[in-house]
């Protein structure tokens, strides 16, 4: 029996890591995510998980691709490097704390749909939708099949 393709937004600092840089590696392991909400949405992935490439803290943030999830969470190894700007002092090979997913380009979309344009349809989205609540920064969130099929319909 299968499991039925779930949905998420990712975003991403394009001066960090943008949707080019993961078009150019192909797959890219997740690393960095430090809230503890988002690593328990990572751990809810799976292979096969529909991903929108969102791009943040820049001048236009929004959905600017589309990426799979290409691997099971995983601990994150940077919680164990010292040199990391994600070490965490408290995390063990025994218990890591902070968890990751490759993902795998897809495509990029003709255009950014930018987060002021998907504000204006927080009715069509529904109430529950991270991206469009106010104080939400989560930096990986869920996304229902609805809201996928919609804001990739906005392309």
């Amino acid at each position: 029996m299968s499991t039925r393709r779930r949905y998420w937004l990712m975003k991403s600092e394009p001066d960090a890591f943008s949707i080019d840089d993961l078009q150019r590696v192909g797959t890219e392991p997740w690393t960095g995510v430090r809230n503890y909400q988002a690593r328990n949405n990572m751990r809810a992935m799976q292979v096969g998980d529909g991903v929108l490439f969102y791009h943040s803290s820049c001048d236009v943030p929004g959905v600017v691709g589309v990426a799979t999830v290409a691997s099971a969470p995983y601990p994150d190894p940077t919680q164990f490097d010292k040199k990391s700007d994600y070490y965490d002092a408290k995390a063990t090979r025994e218990q890591p704390r902070w968890e990751l997913v490759d993902v795998t380009f897809e495509r990029k979309l003709g255009r950014t749909i930018p987060l002021e344009e998907i504000r204006q349809h927080t009715d069509e989205l529904g109430e529950g939708f991270a991206l469009t609540q106010r104080g939400s920064r989560l930096s990986v969130l869920p996304v229902t099949a609805p809201q996928w099929k919609f804001l990739l319909s906005l392309e």
